[in-house]
């Protein structure tokens, strides 16, 4: 098979959930599969910065295509039998067979979040995803209902392919590399304990509840130290900032923005706990990288939060900020509650590998292009 990969989202410098995957996903594929030819393509205007360059895979059967011209997909298209987008994207006109990975439908599920206009063009792409697609990869199970939920699309062009967790940046330290990482977070200011937060600063990150739920530990003197925030400020972000200023917590809450693989494998294995109230998510990496840490996890009982975590996490309603605060407070108070989420959080991660979103990935291209 000659295959076309779409590699726009990890050609950006820090890679969110779906940079994530789209590159462990051709990592992998790289790593496993020595028979097919892939075409990695990626443009230069627009969605590329040439300061900062397409991954190198050392793979043989693996070739960049950089769209220096702005030609677009059309000229690979003609040589490929397949095209993998793997985010929410545009479709080419083309016979070639399109496969597409969808990581959420939060356009629809939580629409409040979104302009009209950025409505519009979900709706335009997920017409057309409907349409045109031979076969739509969806990364959860709460995914692919919402799909079928949304829109009118035949059972068998779905299918389910679970992302991974890369364990060799998420993994459990041993006490002397715990040493090592306290002192590397010190120096960004954070010393004893912390409840952490890691997602993109946005309304749908339910980050106001958990707000409030810290500030009532606090105030019952449930918890004394600090509430660490990671991640990218998104948009609509007004709310926080000033649930933050109001409740006079601006000392409490470290917000750190993003911050890379060291710093998150060092805040997962030193947190008291991870919190994790989304009100809606496709997949959730955060859970299983918490995981992989073997971190005490409390998150969403909605979407696909409960999906990922099963039984390895405590389970709240994101609506509720006092069912939030009671989640952190039971697991910071009963050693032997958190002891055994941990266990069971190190045995949940194993479950997930982008080794096997690879290989189940490659069988689905089989399947598209030999029908």
């Amino acid at each position: 098979m000659r295959i076309a990969i779409n590699c726009r989202s990890f050609s950006k410098k820090n890679y969110t959930g779906i940079g994530r995957y789209a590159f462990n996903l051709v990592d992998c594929l790289a790593k496993m599969d020595k028979e097919n030819e892939y075409y990695l393509y990626a443009r230069k205007s627009g969605f590329f910065d040439f300061k900062r360059k397409l991954p190198q895979f050392s793979a043989k059967n693996f070739y960049r295509q950089i769209d220096y011209s702005g030609k677009g997909l059309g000229p690979l298209l003609k040589k490929v039998d397949l095209y993998h987008s793997p985010s929410l994207d545009f479709l080419p006109e083309t016979e070639t067979k399109i496969v597409v990975t969808v990581h959420d439908l939060i356009y629809k599920a939580c629409s409040n979040v979104h302009t009209p206009d950025s409505l519009e063009i979900f709706e335009s792409q997920f017409q057309q995803i409907t349409a045109k697609a031979a076969k739509v990869i969806c990364c959860s199970e709460n995914t692919r209902k919402d799909l079928h939920r949304f829109f009118s699309i035949d059972e068998n062009k779905t299918c389910v392919v679970y992302n991974g967790v890369d364990k060799s940046q998420f993994y459990p330290l041993s006490d002397e590399e715990k040493k090592q990482a306290a002192s590397l977070l010190g120096k960004k200011g954070i010393e004893g304990p912390f409840i952490l937060f890691v997602g993109t600063v946005e309304p749908r990150k339910n980050l106001k509840n958990l707000i409030k739920a810290f500030k009532d530990l606090k105030k019952k003197k449930k918890f004394s130290g600090k509430l660490v925030v990671c991640g990218m400020k998104g948009w609509m972000t007004k709310d926080i900032e000033e649930e933050i200023r109001k409740e006079n917590l601006s000392d409490d809450i470290l917000r750190l923005g993003y911050v890379s693989n060291l710093e998150l494998r060092c805040l997962y294995n030193l947190a008291e706990v991870f919190v994790f109230s989304s009100f809606y998510e496709g997949f959730g990496f955060p859970i299983l990288e918490a995981f992989s840490c073997g971190c005490a996890v409390v998150t969403s009982n909605t979407s696909s939060c409960v999906e990922i975590a099963s039984d390895a996490a405590l389970t709240v309603s994101p609506s509720s900020w006092e069912e939030i605060a009671r989640g952190i407070e039971k697991i910071r108070e009963d050693g032997q509650f958190k002891s055994a989420l941990q266990q069971k959080a190190l045995k949940r991660a194993d479950d997930f590998s982008f080794a096997k979103t690879a290989q189940q990935t490659l069988n689905v291209y089989q399947e598209v292009v030999n029908k």
